[in-house]
């Protein structure tokens, strides 16, 4: 029988596409991982990829190998990590990639729960506004949108989110509310630039009856590339902005920040709990998902988000 981590180097390479990638996610240098696939490729006395300088490639060789043990693998290692200590606790370091202000502002306070519930268990979150490759960066979950549903990934909804019109009560003491979205182009926007595009973001509205219109903004008060920048200049009384619920539920709880045009908003899709679709999840990022899952639900966070 290959010893284990022969096996791990090569499917790790093939998955990923390259040694440096397959080392970084076993914890090796590139040169033990290339050395492992040699000694597997001289113990079975096959080649299992072509090299060049740019990216590995599996033979046909490779391609049928890994299709008979990457199962196999997977089962075993599911196994060997789902080994619980002799109390049978979760324990292991949880990898987690959420978005910055949506993950303080709605996963972190949840943690010291999490932790008195799990203490075996080592959060190692990265809040990053940048999508992330689950299962070739290695990580345990994912909390966000946008993530590629490619095979092996999980996905569960939380909640639809929705866009909103706000504004701080000193910004609009003196200011006649606006009847109709076409009345927010008379007030200072607070605009937010798309980071892919560089493009002003522009302002869709849907009625509860389902009408929609889009706001012309002819005076721009700031632009930001960042919602929670917006949001915070919102609540500084700088003007009007249009902002998720995730960004702006608090400041509406506390009176710091009003809707405006209550009967309106902006369905901006959905944020989800993604997770590797592993037959056997490890302990800890089974407890992980259960653990979110009902804490929102608990908590009515899609009730939150969702305002009409």
């Amino acid at each position: 029988m290959e010893p284990l981590n022969h096996l791990e180097s090569f499917v790790q390479s093939a998955e990923s596409g390259s040694f440096s990638a397959a080392a970084r996610r076993l914890g090796l240098t590139p040169a033990a991982v290339s050395k492992n696939v040699a000694r597997l490729e001289t113990r079975l006395g096959v080649r299992l990829f072509q090299r060049s300088t740019r990216r590995l490639t599996l033979t046909e060789g490779g391609e049928r190998f890994l299709a008979q043990i990457g199962g196999p693998l997977a089962t075993l290692q599911e196994a060997v990590a789902g080994l619980a200590k002799d109390d049978g606790e979760p324990a292991g370091t949880l990898k987690v990639s959420m978005g910055q202000a949506f993950g303080r502002e709605h996963v972190l306070p949840m943690m010291g729960d999490f932790l008195a519930r799990y203490p075996s268990i080592l959060p190692d979150w990265h809040f990053d506004n940048q999508q992330v490759d689950l299962v070739g960066e290695g990580f345990d979950a994912a909390i966000g949108g946008g993530i590629d549903l490619s095979p092996g990934v999980v996905a569960r909804e939380l909640s639809r989110i929705h866009v909103v019109a706000v504004a701080s009560p000193a910004y609009m003491a003196g200011r006649a509310l606006p009847a109709q979205p076409a009345d927010l182009a008379g007030f200072d926007a607070l605009l937010r630039r798309s980071s892919p595009t560089g493009r002003l973001r522009s302002w869709t509205l849907q009625h509860a009856d389902g009408q929609q219109a889009t706001v012309d903004l002819p005076r721009p008060r700031a632009i930001f590339n960042d919602p929670e920048a917006i949001a915070h200049a919102a609540l500084l009384g700088l003007g009007v902005a249009m902002l998720p619920m995730a960004f702006v539920e608090r400041g509406l709880r506390s009176g710091e920040l009003v809707r405006l045009l209550p009967e309106w908003h902006f369905d901006a899709g959905v944020v989800w709990l993604y997770y590797p679709s592993k037959k056997l999840l490890p302990p800890k990022t089974r407890v992980f998902v259960d653990f979110v899952l009902e804490r929102f639900r608990r908590e009515r966070f899609a009730e939150r988000m969702q305002v009409a």
